[in-house]
């Protein structure tokens, strides 16, 4: 097997991995035809399931400064405020979550969030129902400034439709949209 074909199998193998030889096979082989066949090589497979697009695991922004992730199993999505929103409304003092079992539209309002300077909604990228809200920050609404993208999210949703997320923007896109704002 050529190194660029195990590339196309694993692309994380830089070189084509080592033949294990098996003796008896190696040496009758040998002996028949002077040259020697290797046994499979060792390559490990991967069972990833190719079901649905990567891309969409990856996280998504939205125009109104939210983020949302997909989980792995690509049910679950965990939504939260950018790094940018959360500098922007200054210290936070005050977040209403969503009631669990609530069934949510793409841009509908799923809970709020208050700070010295102001409030703002947030609004959920896609259409679902609420699995879980982080309550963590009902009693430390501060979260959300140290760690809005990780810690401080707000809500899971169980996603009724994956492909809602391929109109959101990917991290790249984000960032360059709010340059052009600032300029």
């Amino acid at each position: 097997m050529s190194a660029a074909a195990v590339r196309i199998l694993n692309p994380l193998r830089s070189a084509a991995p080592k033949l294990r030889l098996s003796p008896t096979t190696a040496t009758s082989t040998f002996l028949r035809s002077n040259t020697y066949t290797a046994a499979r090589p060792a390559v490990r497979t991967s069972w990833r399931a190719f079901s649905q697009s990567s891309l969409l695991q990856e996280k998504k922004y939205t125009d109104q400064h939210e983020w949302i992730e997909l989980s792995e199993d690509g049910t679950t999505a965990t939504i939260g405020i950018t790094t940018y929103a959360a500098k922007a409304l200054g210290d936070v003092v005050y977040v209403e979550l969503p009631e669990i079992d609530t069934e949510v539209e793409a841009g509908e309002t799923i809970g709020a969030v208050e700070s010295v300077k102001s409030a703002s909604d947030i609004l959920s990228p896609v259409s679902g129902t609420v699995v879980e809200a982080n309550s963590v920050l009902e009693e430390k609404p501060k979260v959300i400034n140290q760690g809005p993208e990780a810690e401080g999210w707000f809500a899971k949703v169980q996603v009724k439709d994956a492909t809602e997320l391929e109109g959101l923007m990917d991290e790249k896109t984000y960032l360059d949209t709010l340059e052009d704002s600032d300029a």
